[in-house]
């Protein structure tokens, strides 16, 4: 596995910007090239494997020519096989199967041609069979590391990554480092055979080789030229489709919107425009790569002219056979191919250099929540005191978001966060979760330092229902249980019934089998914040946190959580971050927020009394209402 580096401090200022920058086709970066390589070392030995095979394919490659030249044709045919030039022990070969066999001697060269073309594909087939396990399993193990390392970055990155900048490189960019490798497999598919066949040339005749060679470099600048026209095409052919993927995600998601502005035949032109955008670069690029492949065919044929002038003249004079004549023109190809194999995979592995570079940023990218090198070590079961001590927090260090907050939560007690939209109530959960870094000896849990104890050991004892419920792939089982082995099926049906949920989950055709739809589109609202309430009591917290659990459920459904939630809140420290001042009736104490500080703590009595932040919002929420202040 390639090495991830993980272990920058925590403090050093980070560009998030970098992720939302779009990066075009690099240089080849031998340095990348090197750690990709670096997850195909476990499997080095299917690689070796596949190198063997693609060694003995090339070799068969380049024999058959000589077979067809210097046996058929200068040894049966023109009856003059030619000791002083080397046919690399084939006409040998030959003579040996005829003694054998008893066959003609073409006949016998036929079969030898017939095996050797059998036996090449089929070393050639198993190369790429073997070459794609190691590219697939070495890719494989990426995506695996690249899927857990983005899994350890804390909620402060992001919050300012696009997710779809992550799942991009998660998913597209190593496809395209799949094709970089493939590619690679190719050329040397193609190189191995090009030094076999350019070693056995130079062996019969280096006048006629140097003539060849000369057309190269010519090859190589008009494959460069051509690819660096095309490699302009296709980047705006790839904006032009990106441009396609987003005006139709737009118009698809908002399609409703669309239809009540009657705005079809408007969106349609729009869509036209970028669509007829779209089809004059693919023209564009059809017509470049047809103009190549014309042009590098004319060369072909140049090349084969040349060859059959220089090598012709010669063997009219004996100083060449005519069977090597038909070799040369035979290894044209053998030399051109591979040049027009590296053109078709030049964009390819130019844009797969920019994959590797997102890749490797995400890789590389050390924002993580601070673990303690001494971890303290929790009891079996936490009391459940909450302590906050002159805390100050902000997301970005130069704008608090918290302001000197300092409140303690008994063990057992019943704790209403209130305040303004915006005052930092969801902040304070946040940082009670670790999800954020924030100073030592500012927040205690029992007593101890929170970042004095492991993230997960935190989040083990803290349950947080939300507002917006995140439905997984899988039956309502396993959303309840989410894979927590500690967690048994009779543990997630209790858990269930505990918040009433056991009714409309038994009513389902499977019960807790049932599979969900993307997002659980095949419950309700309400139905999903049961779910919820579900999945955190399986897990038995100590502290319960409710983050305006029940604001999108109706009344009948807020009746049920209410009762249960009388229950399970017995014994536990809880923590209720309220929008609606109704759902804090039987709170133990309120915590008032503004503008980061704390400005009240008490009963709702005591606060009432007070006529300060929290009478004032109680008066406002009351009369939208059209209720009396104290009607509740």
């Amino acid at each position: 596995m390639s090495e991830i580096v993980d272990n920058a401090p925590a403090d050093e200022p980070l560009d998030h910007s970098i992720f939302e920058a779009d990066i075009e086709g690099q240089a080849m970066n031998m340095q990348y090239l090197q750690r990709i390589l670096g997850w195909a070392r476990p499997h080095r030995r299917t690689a070796a494997v596949s190198i063997l095979l693609v060694l003995g394919a090339s070799m068969l490659a380049v024999l058959l020519p000589v077979v067809i030249s210097r046996v058929v044709i200068d040894g049966i045919i023109m009856g003059e096989p030619d000791a002083l030039l080397p046919d690399f022990g084939m006409n040998a070969f030959n003579e040996a199967i005829v003694r054998l066999t008893g066959l003609s001697p073409l006949v016998s060269a036929c079969l030898v041609y017939a095996g050797f073309t059998i036996a090449c594909h089929t070393l050639y087939h198993l190369h790429r069979v073997t070459f794609s396990r190691t590219v697939l399993a070495s890719l494989r193990d990426m995506r695996r590391d690249l899927f857990a390392h983005m899994e350890r970055r804390p909620s402060s990155f992001y919050d300012r990554v696009a997710v779809g900048r992550i799942m991009t490189r998660i998913t597209n960019d190593v496809q395209a480092l799949f094709d970089l490798l493939m590619g690679l497999g190719m050329l040397i598919g193609e190189f191995v055979p090009f030094f076999l066949g350019l070693g056995i040339m130079l062996a019969i005749d280096v006048e006629l080789t140097l003539y060849l060679l000369l057309a190269v470099p010519l090859f190589w600048a008009i494959t460069y030229f051509f690819r660096q026209a095309t490699r302009r095409v296709y980047r705006a052919i790839r904006n032009t489709v990106s441009l396609l993927n987003q005006n139709l995600q737009e118009n698809l998601s908002g399609m409703q919107v669309v239809q009540l502005s009657n705005r079809e035949a408007r969106n349609l032109e729009r869509y036209r425009n970028i669509n007829d955008e779209n089809r004059a670069q693919e023209v564009h690029a059809i017509n470049l790569e047809s103009s190549y492949g014309a042009f590098m065919d004319n060369m072909v044929n140049m090349a084969l002219a040349v060859i059959i002038w220089v090598g012709g003249g010669n063997a009219l004079q004996d100083a060449i056979s005519l069977g090597s004549v038909i070799l040369f023109t035979q290894f044209v190809d053998m030399f051109i191919r591979p040049i027009r194999v590296l053109g078709q995979q030049y964009n390819i592995l130019f844009r797969a250099m920019a994959s590797a570079e997102r890749i490797f940023q995400a890789l590389d990218w050390h924002e993580q929540v601070r673990e303690p090198e001494q971890p303290a070590s929790l009891p079996s079961r936490l009391e459940g005191r909450i302590e906050f001590r002159h805390l100050t927090f902000g997301y970005d260090p130069r704008d608090p978001v918290l302001h000197d907050v300092s409140f303690t939560v008994a063990p057992g007690e019943k704790l209403a966060v209130v305040g303004p939209t915006g005052s930092g109530k969801s902040t304070l959960i946040r940082l009670l979760g670790r999800f954020y870094n924030f100073a030592d000896g500012t927040i205690f849990l029992d007593g101890i330092d929170l970042n004095r104890i492991r993230a997960g050991d935190v989040r083990a004892r803290v349950g947080v229902v939300l507002q917006d419920f995140h439905i997984f792939s899988g039956t309502i089982l396993d959303n309840i249980h989410l894979g927590n082995p500690a967690i048994s099926r009779e543990d997630a049906i209790r858990a269930a019934r505990m918040v009433h949920a056991d009714a409309f989950i038994e009513a389902l055709p499977a019960g807790y089998d049932e599979p969900l739809v993307e997002r659980g589109q095949n419950l309700s609202q309400g139905q999903r914040q049961l779910l919820a309430f579900a999945r955190v009591l399986a897990a038995d917290p100590e502290i319960l946190i409710l983050d305006e659990a029940t604001a999108s459920i109706d009344t009948e459904t807020e009746l049920l959580i209410q009762a249960a939630l009388r229950t399970v809140m017995t014994h536990r420290t809880a923590i209720v971050i309220a929008h609606r001042l109704q759902t804090i009736q039987e709170v133990d104490r309120i915590l008032v927020l503004k503008d980061g500080r704390v400005k009240e703590l008490g009963t709702h009595e005591e606060l009432m009394a007070a006529r300060g932040v929290y009478y004032t919002l109680n008066q406002l929420q009351f009369q939208d209402v059209g209720l009396k202040p104290d009607a509740h």
